[in-house]
């Protein structure tokens, strides 16, 4: 078994409470310097790139990502789903008539509650889902090109850093005790 396809995922340093740094001042500021906007730059790059190869599929963007968490077993809802993809209800509603329009999503109302509506893929929505991770990786490897194992381990847990300190902020936000 190939060990650098197959890695534990970076393990979250705990994070201590302390001032923020100051690398970034409006006088002198950048956007190109700035890490968010490469970061953004970064994933343009990548979601063009996967666009590209699912492109003869007929899956867009907004179609791939829902039908790849309803693949992988996260979500069943439409309500579950638009807050997993961090879309609004209608944008959701729009995308999954698309998909069931192509025949690759089904809608199919509850037993136990008639109000709610859970979804599911049909042996199309499967198949074309099972395209999803070939794709994913082919990208993402093209970008880590020249990387080391390690240096994929350390980017990963300094992502996984910054994701901890922005949902630190958030929670000092919403919760300033």
């Amino acid at each position: 078994m190939d060990t650098a396809t197959h890695a534990k995922p970076a393990a979250r340093p705990t994070a201590k409470p302390r001032e923020a740094p100051g690398f970034y001042r409006p006088d002198n500021y950048r956007p190109e310097d700035s890490v968010a906007y490469l970061m953004r730059r970064l994933i343009s790059s990548f979601a063009s790139e996967v666009q590209h190869e699912l492109d003869p599929g007929g899956l867009t963007h907004a179609q791939w990502v829902p039908l790849y968490k309803l693949h992988m077993g996260h979500g069943s809802t439409a309500a579950e789903l638009a807050r997993l993809c961090e879309l609004d209800a209608g944008a959701m509603t729009r995308t999954l008539d698309r998909l069931e329009a192509k025949g690759l999503v089904s809608r199919l109302r509850s037993c136990e509650d008639r109000r709610v509506v859970n979804l599911a893929l049909t042996d199309e929505g499967r198949r074309a889902a099972g395209q999803i991770p070939p794709a994913l990786c082919k990208v993402l490897n093209a970008h880590l090109k020249g990387f080391t194992a390690e240096e994929v381990e350390l980017l990963k847990s300094m992502l996984l850093r910054m994701i901890d300190n922005g949902q630190g902020v958030q929670k000092e936000r919403n919760d300033p005790a």
